[in-house]
C-alpha cells in the first residue's frame, strides 16, 4: 500500500495509479475520447463551468471536452506532484507551453514583471527577453533578486543545474530573497529523484517533460507542480488556451516516471565517471560537472541536490572549430537537441537551443553539451575521446587550433 513514507522509488511506480486494479487492469487505459457525454443539460453546464474555471473534475460531473480534462493526464500530474512534494500539478503540450502558462497567469494577474536568473535555458530566455507574452524582465544574478523586486513583480525564475552551464542555485536563499513574489524553479536537469524544490523554498517546479521524466525521446510535454491555487490558474488558462497534452503523450510520460530513479542514478554513475576520464584529453580546457572538486562552491550537493546528475559540459580549448569538430565526430553519440533520454546526445547549444539568447548571455562557442545516456560507459568513453582526438587537429603552421567558424546570429 503506497503511503506518504513510501521511498521515492516506490511512489514513482505507483503514484497515479488510484483505481487502475479496481478496474481489472494492469497498466491505465489510454482513453482518446476527445468529447465525453454530459448527462442532463443541468450538469453538462455545472461540469463544463468547473473545470473550464480551472477546477477538478468531481464525482457525478462530465469531463466534457478533453480540452478541459483528461484522465490520463490527470493521472500523469498526480504522479508528478507526489515526487516533488507538490499539492498538484498540471501538465501541457510541451515545456514552453507550461512556462508561457506560468506568464500568462502572472501577467493577468496584474503582475508582469519578472526577475530572472541567467543563465536559463534558451527558449526560457527568449521568450522573457522578447515580452512576446505580456510580461517584461530585469535579469540579475543571485545576489541581484531581492533588489530587482518591483511592485508589479509577479515572479523570480531560476534553473539549476543551469543549462546549459550546470552552475548550481541556491534555492532557498533566492526564496528568501524573493520574498512575497512567487519563485519558479526550471528543475528539469535534476529531476525530482536528486532535486525536490518544493523542499527548498520555491513556489513552483517547472519540468521539460520531454526529457527525463519520459526519458525516451518520444513522447512531448512540460508540466508545473505548486499549491492548488496556482494549479487551478494554470488549469484555467490551459483551458482557454488550448495547450493541452495528449493522452497518449501522458501514458508515455507516466509510464516514464515509474523507471525515472533508476534511470536518473543509472545515467548520473556513468556521467561522473566520463567527466574524469574526458578532463584528461588534451583538447579540453575544462569540464563543468557539479561532482567534479570546485564546482560546488556553496555546498549544494548533499544538501540541496542529491547528485550531480548526468548533464556534461565540455569548453574545448580550440574554441567553435574544435567544438564544431568534436560534436559531428561523435558516432555512438547523436548530436540532436534535447537530453535526458536513455541514448546519448550532444549539441552546440550557441548554435543551437541558446541561438536567440543576448550575446552577453549566450554560451561560449567552445562548449559543448553532452546528455549521458544507459550506454555502457566503456562504449561512450571510446566514441567520445576519439571525437575529442579529431577535435585536436591542429594547423600544421602555427601549431594551434584554427577558429575560423563562429556561430552566427538568431535566423542566419
Amino acid at each position: 500500500m503506497l503511503t506518504p513514507s513510501s521511498n521515492l522509488e516506490t511512489r514513482a511506480v505507483h503514484s497515479g495509479m488510484t483505481g487502475v486494479r479496481e478496474q481489472g487492469s494492469h497498466v491505465p487505459a489510454i482513453d482518446l475520447s476527445t468529447t465525453n457525454p454530459l448527462g442532463d443539460v443541468e450538469n453538462g453546464g455545472l461540469s463544463y463551468e468547473e473545470l473550464a474555471t480551472g477546477g477538478r473534475l468531481t464525482e457525478g460531473r462530465s469531463a466534457v471536452y478533453q480540452r478541459l480534462w483528461q484522465p490520463g493526464v490527470a493521472r500523469f500530474e498526480t504522479a508528478l506532484a507526489d515526487l516533488e512534494g507538490a499539492s498538484d500539478a498540471v501538465a501541457f503540450a510541451s515545456g514552453m507551453a507550461a512556462l508561457s502558462a506560468v506568464l500568462i497567469a502572472a501577467t493577468t494577474a496584474g503582475t508582469p514583471h519578472v526577475v530572472a536568473v541567467r543563465p536559463l535555458y534558451g527558449g526560457t530566455d527568449h521568450v522573457l527577453e522578447s515580452g512576446l507574452l505580456g510580461t517584461s524582465v530585469t535579469w540579475t544574478d543571485v545576489a541581484g533578486v531581492a533588489a530587482a523586486i518591483r511592485p508589479d513583480t509577479g515572479l523570480v525564475v531560476v534553473e539549476t543545474p543551469a543549462n546549459p552551464t550546470l552552475e548550481l542555485v541556491d534555492i532557498r536563499s533566492v526564496a528568501d530573497a524573493a520574498g512575497r513574489v512567487p519563485l519558479l524553479v526550471d528543475n528539469t536537469f535534476a529531476t525530482p529523484v536528486l532535486q525536490r524544490p518544493i523542499e527548498h523554498g520555491a513556489t513552483l517546479v517547472l519540468h521539460s517533460a520531454t526529457k527525463y521524466l519520459g526519458g525516451h525521446g518520444d513522447a512531448m510535454g512540460g508540466v508545473v507542480a505548486g499549491p492548488a491555487e496556482w494549479v487551478e490558474r494554470l488549469r484555467r488558462v490551459r483551458a482557454l488556451t488550448g495547450g493541452l497534452l495528449h493522452p497518449m503523450g501522458a501514458y508515455l510520460l507516466h509510464r516514464g516516471i515509474r523507471t525515472l530513479p533508476i534511470r536518473v542514478r543509472a545515467q548520473q554513475q556513468t556521467a561522473a565517471e566520463l567527466a574524469t576520464r574526458l578532463q584528461a584529453h588534451p583538447a579540453v580546457e575544462r569540464v563543468r560537472y557539479p561532482g567534479l572538486p570546485g564546482q560546488d562552491p556553496q555546498g549544494l550537493l548533499g544538501r540541496q541536490l542529491e547528485g550531480p546528475g548526468s548533464i556534461i559540459a565540455l569548453e574545448l580549448g580550440g574554441g567553435f572549430d574544435a567544438a564544431c569538430r568534436f560534436t559531428e565526430a561523435c558516432s555512438l553519440v547523436t548530436h540532436a537537441v534535447s537530453l535526458g533520454g536513455v541514448d546519448s546526445l550532444v549539441q552546440h547549444p550557441a548554435s543551437l537551443t541558446h541561438r536567440p539568447v543576448a550575446a552577453e548571455a549566450k554560451p561560449d562557442g567552445n562548449l559543448v553539451r553532452l546528455s549521458i545516456g544507459l550506454e555502457h560507459v566503456d562504449d561512450l568513453a571510446a566514441d567520445l575521446l576519439a571525437a575529442l582526438d579529431a577535435a585536436w587537429e591542429t594547423d600544421a603552421a602555427a601549431g594551434a587550433y584554427a577558429t575560423s567558424r563562429t556561430p552566427g546570429p538568431m535566423g542566419s
